[in-house]
């Protein structure tokens, strides 16, 4: 009991890393419905989407960090081309991270963090679709362990060249 208790100054070099969400929070949202009612009577059930995806964080003090998810997307008909809506959400979660060895840190921010804040921030999107009188908007899920892979492989790659 008194190891959860600890502070960060009584808690020593060998304490156990902390690693908890404290807070989700919406920072930005936006919904656009342009064309209706007009999108809700097209007769096509087939839409494309242009999703774009942005990660970012911040230290906010010593043991908190704030993590976020940027979403944009704009749905259109195929048929048509007409946008159908478009979902702006900029989702934030603040985590606590006290005794993360350095070498994880980033790990922890780019995976562990937005693994743990995308479902919320998925359902957010879905839940704005259906209220914009739309079906569901789904998000597929995101590998963020691949994403940071792939960044850390292209900085390698900069730095070798």
């Amino acid at each position: 009991m008194s190891e959860q208790n600890a502070t960060g100054a009584e808690a020593g070099a060998g304490a156990a890393p902390v690693f908890r969400l404290e807070k989700l929070y919406l920072k930005d949202f936006s919904f656009e419905n342009p064309n209706a009612p007009e999108a809700f009577f097209l007769q096509n059930p087939e839409h494309k989407v242009d999703m774009k995806l942005k990660l970012t964080n911040k230290k906010v003090d010593e043991n908190h960090w704030e993590v976020c998810l940027e979403v944009s997307a704009t749905v259109k008909d195929t048929t048509s081309d007409k946008v159908m809506f478009i979902i702006e959400i900029e989702h934030a979660g603040a985590f606590f991270l006290q005794n993360i060895p350095e070498e994880y840190l980033q790990q922890v921010l780019h995976v562990d963090c937005p693994t743990i804040l995308f479902p919320y921030t998925r359902q957010i999107a879905s839940q704005a679709s259906i209220d914009g009188g739309f079906m569901p908007f789904l998000m597929e899920p995101i590998n963020f362990a691949g994403m940071y892979q792939n960044k850390m492989k292209q900085q390698q790659e900069k730095q070798d060249s």
